[in-house]
């Protein structure tokens, strides 16, 4: 039925929720877990106007680069806890859902399962978060929204 799944994860309620699903299908099927973190790109810019301002000062996208990595470490973790077998984590930069279907075509990915929200709480996704609602209409692969 699956053999590789794809759990997209940002450190939200609704990504742990995907993942344990993602976890309850790799027990039927025996599917390969990818779970990817997809950290923003920020301009300059938009980081000069940030109200967070770390002690040391660094590059935004490292400081992001490292936050999406201890995400998907968590997750991977919490994934082997709930008695995943194979699990790979993966961190990546770019627009999240563009980032997702990308990254799901290029490993050949039989399942997608994302959030139903996630971190971002803008309008637009009131209903259905707006990242899983590109991901489900932009995957050339089934996707599951948890």
């Amino acid at each position: 039925m699956f053999t590789k799944i794809l759990v997209a994860v940002d450190g939200s309620e609704g990504a742990l929720k995907a993942l344990e699903k993602a976890v309850q299908l790799q027990k039927l099927t025996h599917a390969e877990i990818y779970v990817l973190c997809v950290f923003k790109h920020h301009s300059l810019f938009e980081a000069s106007l940030s109200m967070v301002r770390p002690d040391s000062v660094q590059i935004p996208d490292q400081a992001l680069k490292e936050y999406a990595t201890d995400v998907v470490n968590h997750a991977r973790e919490y994934a082997k806890e709930l008695g995943a077998e194979k699990v790979r984590a993966f961190v990546k930069g770019g627009r999240p859902s563009k980032t997702i279907v990308k990254f799901a075509k290029s490993k050949d990915v039989d399942l997608i399962v994302v959030g139903t929200r996630g971190t971002n709480g803008d309008v637009e996704g009131y209903f259905l978060g707006s990242v899983s609602q590109r991901v489900a209409s932009r995957a050339k692969c089934p996707t599951l929204v948890v």
